[in-house]
């Protein structure tokens, strides 16, 4: 199941969009701002965001407004994480905005799906309807979106396997390097939770083993 594309004004690309975070350190290596998209439809039982899993939650935005807020911290940080919710479920969005990321930065992309490896080889890109860089080409096998991710980790959580290490919340997800940016020395070197506190004085917990 994807989730139907929205479009703003004058057919511009929009992404549901549960959280931004300019600023994380538990979320992949480095310095790092995160995405959480809004929605999915998976349902793994135990999912430490059920809050993200319905369609009508969420802040619909630009890709355009969403690709600014990212590079106006492109100094302070080395990538971008991406999860959810279920990111590959608005995947012609998400595949705009990491295409923008990775030919106009330097910035790299992490990115988490409850989708396992052989269902992301088998999902097929659509024609864009009304996006402004022509038709979207598939690279390789699966779909487009893969060429502009650096780590890409898999896998639907299940409780009864639960890890909470590696970017892993159970055992049965699996990373897989699409380029050479980093390693699994890399990975292992991030940080199981961290508790940041925003600009508003929010506490927003975040990590593979969150704290409480």
């Amino acid at each position: 199941m994807q989730m139907s594309r929205r479009w703003g004004s004058e057919g511009v690309m929009l992404l549901n969009l549960h959280a931004f975070v300019p600023l994380s350190v538990a979320n992949g290596p480095g310095k790092r701002a995160v995405i959480w998209t809004q929605f999915c439809s998976l349902g793994c039982p135990g999912c430490f965001n059920p809050e993200t899993h319905s369609a009508t939650g969420g802040e619909w935005i630009s890709i355009a407004e969403l690709f600014q807020r990212i590079v106006v911290l492109k100094d302070q940080i080395e990538g971008i994480t991406v999860s959810g919710g279920e990111p590959l479920q608005q995947r012609p969005a998400i595949t705009e905005l990491l295409r923008r990321v990775k030919t106009e930065t330097f910035l790299s992309v992490i990115l988490f799906t409850g989708f396992t490896w052989e269902e992301i080889k088998k999902m097929k890109d659509q024609k864009p309807e009304k996006t402004g860089s022509g038709e979207q080409k598939r690279i390789g096998e699966g779909p487009e979106v893969l060429s502009y991710i650096d780590v890409l980790i898999t896998g639907r959580y299940e409780a009864s396997q639960r890890l909470a290490r590696d970017l892993r919340g159970s055992a049965n997800k699996t990373i897989h390097f699409l380029t050479n940016r980093y390693t699994m020395a890399d990975i292992q070197s991030v940080p199981h939770a961290e508790i940041i506190i925003t600009p508003e004085g929010n506490m927003v917990m975040s990590g593979i083993d969150p704290l409480f």
